[in-house]
């Protein structure tokens, strides 16, 4: 997923700050280490998380943000789970220590959907993530990074990570789980895994997601990650004393240049870029077309605030996603979840297609109609287009239950 979205196919280009940090060499990694500026992220230590393949990752620290006051009774918690490159900063500037201005502004804060004045809002960076939480950037227990050494974990360690951070926290309920794209997954699994901790799960939205990882979605997966693998710099995993410029960032912006074209519509690139020439640039001598300039800038943005190995290691959880493994099936697991739920889709989105999300709407016993969000910007409408997704997670945490059927639905 991209951080942010202009409504508007004419978005402008690089700004002069975007051209002048371009100039600059990439750090070898994006990941904020200990010494960082701590800017908005709390810490919390979770201790040992027993891993899906059957090891253990010691010593795990969670880094959250939270908005909003906890009411005594603690009947207003609500949890958001961020997408594959997003983190725990959902409202708030960029500064030192934080890359990016806040990728959620819109839906969280005073009389936004997700209102602070009435709801506790918690976010954590995910479990494998590198703006925070124990990932590979993170030191492993012999005071060295983990690197390449850190262990495949799965969706369902992620929320069992969560699941700790929110006994921490005090929490002994969610009024919603809401997350979109990877973070949808974790809401699927916070559904059945928070209720079976002892968590209630009163409320789930996902977004933009999938019960079940496709092998469309595996496909798409599997350049990107060979892109990074096969970057010399990435040297196995272990690039963190490599000096700027000589990390894996070649290989990196390669695989977010990969997702960036699953993330948006051929409608838009076309209306938007079409086969115009970079300007100043002859493609016909070795220059650019403006669609390949565009693709060029967001990979590079994003090696200089993320990390190559959290982007492996993340991918790879996605892949693991089967909300039925080990539970009879998809369906037979959909059909378990009690939480009032809405999904949502963006019904030009070609990485979770809406039959996905419709998969769902259909297997939850009392699950809302369907919702589907119009946009020309495929899977980043649910970071572009607040104006429809707000009022529909506004409208689901307000209790009104009688929804208007998906166009087209018949009911």
């Amino acid at each position: 997923m991209t951080v942010a979205g202009d409504r508007r196919y004419a978005t402008p280009g690089p700004t002069a700050r975007d051209r002048a940090r371009a100039a600059a060499p990439v750090p070898g990694s994006g990941a904020w280490r200990d010494g960082d500026p701590v800017a908005a992220r709390r810490f919390a230590d979770v201790g040992a998380v027993e891993l899906e393949s059957g090891g253990v990752l010691p010593d795990v620290r969670v880094a959250y943000e939270t908005w909003g006051e906890l009411a005594p009774d603690g009947s207003n918690a609500v949890l958001v789970l961020h997408a594959l490159t997003g983190d725990a900063h959902l409202a708030g500037p960029a500064g030192p220590g934080q890359h990016s201005a806040g990728w959620w502004e819109q839906m969280v804060g005073p009389g936004a959907p997700l209102d602070t004045d009435r709801y506790f809002v918690v976010a954590p960076n995910v479990l494998g993530g590198c703006q925070g939480t124990t990932g590979p950037a993170s030191t492993a227990p012999d005071g060295r990074p983990w690197g390449g050494r850190f262990p495949r974990i799965t969706t369902r360690d992620q929320v069992a990570a969560e699941i700790e951070l929110t006994r921490q926290l005090g929490i002994d309920g969610w009024e919603l789980v809401i997350g979109a794209s990877m973070g949808g997954l974790r809401v699927l699994e916070w559904a059945l895994m928070g209720p079976e901790a002892g968590i209630e799960v009163r409320g789930v939205a996902p977004i933009a997601t999938t019960a079940q990882t496709s092998g469309d979605q595996i496909a798409w997966a599997h350049p990107q990650l060979g892109a990074i693998r096969a970057d010399p710099r990435w040297r196995g995993g272990d690039y963190y004393d490599a000096p700027d410029g000589d990390g894996p960032h070649a290989g990196l912006a390669v695989a977010r240049q990969i997702a960036h074209t699953t993330y948006r519509t051929a409608v838009e690139l076309d209306e938007r870029f079409g086969r115009l020439p970079q300007g100043g640039e002859d493609p016909m001598t070795g220059g650019r077309y403006a669609v390949q300039s565009y693709l060029d800038h967001h990979g590079d943005k994003l090696a200089r605030r993320f990390d190559a190995n959290s982007y492996l290691v993340l991918t790879e959880s996605m892949l693991s996603h089967d909300l039925g493994r080990d539970r009879g099936g998809v369906e037979a697991a959909l059909a378990q979840i009690t939480a009032r739920t809405l999904a949502v889709a963006v019904d030009s989105d070609r990485l979770y297609p809406p039959e996905q999300a419709r998969r769902i709407a259909a297997g939850v016993p009392g699950a809302e109609p369907l919702r589907l969000v119009r946009s020309d910007f495929g899977h980043d409408g649910f970071l572009i287009e607040f104006d429809q997704l707000g009022p529909i997670v506004a409208s689901f945490l307000a209790g009104a239950h009688a929804r208007s059927p998906e166009p087209g639905s018949g009911s």
